[in-house]
């Protein structure tokens, strides 16, 4: 698969789960990939080598998607290691769920720093390098805009500012021929998430096929939108999630 040869992509919280899982998709289909890690070097190490052992070319950079210093900085060595960055995919973030009456202003601030202002900023630095015609992707949530199961308010409202954001940098950016789109992903099986989890079977029930996406199913939509095929597809958000919000 040569899809993306001769581009580079930048993807944010890429060393696990379903991010890792879009840096090998992208690097299989010929691109180099350039990838943030906020905690563990040994599992970035790992999937640098995994990628590299089949042909392809990873840079793993460490950086905390919630400031705006390390988000910003990581742009600038992913552009200064690959010369510039055709494709961004906004994938980190985090999730909290409890009762609404007990977040904190802490929890607030972590979950809108990584999910909402990690994206704009780091987008923002990473169009300095983006070439006319690039793609910027932004990994969402089916629970943006049906919350279908309580006490989830704060990540729900985090994911939802993303809805606006998709649709209005997509017209900020017509112009240049650079698509912004959404990919929102319904239960997904991961490490963090796995489909014989504790609440995995109340998910299921919610669900029009039972069953969990997978993480390379994710990658999948990610690297064709990230792809030729897409140029026309803008402001849009394309969601797999097994029919939960069906």
């Amino acid at each position: 698969m040569t899809n993306l040869k001769n581009k580079v992509a930048l993807v944010t919280g890429g060393s696990r789960g379903i991010g890792a899982a879009i840096v090998k998709r992208l690097s299989a289909e010929g691109a180099q990939v350039a990838f943030t890690y906020s905690s563990s070097a040994e599992k970035a190490e790992s999937l640098v080598k995994e990628v590299e052992n089949n042909g392809g070319q990873a840079y793993a950079i460490k950086a905390d998607s919630g400031s705006y210093e390390e988000v910003t900085a990581a742009v600038e060595k992913a552009a200064a290691q690959f010369g510039k960055i055709d494709i961004l995919v906004n994938n980190a973030g985090v999730a909290d769920g409890k009762a609404f009456e007990e977040y904190t202003q802490e929890d607030f601030n972590k979950m809108f720093d990584v999910n909402v202002k990690g994206v704009f900023f780091g987008t923002q630095a990473a169009l300095k390098f983006i070439p006319d015609g690039g793609r910027i992707i932004t990994i969402g949530s089916c629970l943006a805009e049906i919350v279908s199961v309580p006490n989830i308010t704060l990540y729900a409202m985090s994911k939802s500012a993303l809805v606006s954001f998709n649709k209005g940098l997509a017209r900020d950016l017509g112009d240049r021929k650079i698509t912004v789109n959404l990919v929102n992903p319904g239960p997904t099986e991961t490490d963090m998430n796995p489909a014989t989890g504790p609440s995995a079977d109340a998910a299921r029930e919610r669900m029009a096929i039972k069953e969990y996406g997978t993480a390379e199913g994710i990658a999948s939509l990610v690297a064709w939108v990230a792809g030729e095929e897409s140029k026309y597809m803008t402001g849009t958000s394309l969601t797999m999630d097994s029919g939960t919000n069906t």
